[in-house]
């Protein structure tokens, strides 16, 4: 089951208290907090979770898997992310870990989306 955006707002409603917009506010200004920091080329720590960071791609050769022509990709900047060990341990060691990491992926994919970490 994926968490959407709605889940998160209403577990914060529901544990904290809040009103559902209060809810809504708090979520989206954290997603802005964590969105400008690694827009400017910051790390974003949470303890017991995890490190974000913003990883440089050097320009390379690819592959269009359509076509197989070659070409040349861009160089870029991704977001990336660290477990910690208590994150890592919590969820049961490696099978657990390439659950975290497929979550923290699609975590990245949805950054690299919203904030096209720029240079």
């Amino acid at each position: 089951m994926s968490i959407t955006k709605a889940h998160l707002t209403d577990s914060i409603h529901n544990q904290l208290g809040l009103l559902q917009n209060q809810s809504v506010k708090v979520l989206e200004s954290i997603i802005e907090i964590i969105k400008n920091t690694l827009e400017n080329g910051g790390d974003v720590m949470i303890t017991g979770f995890g490190k974000f960071y913003v990883k440089e791609k050097r320009k390379r050769r690819g592959r269009n898997p359509a076509t197989g022509e070659d070409l040349m990709l861009r160089s870029r900047r991704v977001v990336g992310f660290n477990p910690t060990s208590c994150l890592f341990s919590v969820l049961g060691g490696k099978l657990g870990y390439y659950w975290i990491m497929t979550l923290v992926i699609s975590m990245c994919y949805v950054f690299n989306t919203w904030c096209s970490v720029k240079k």
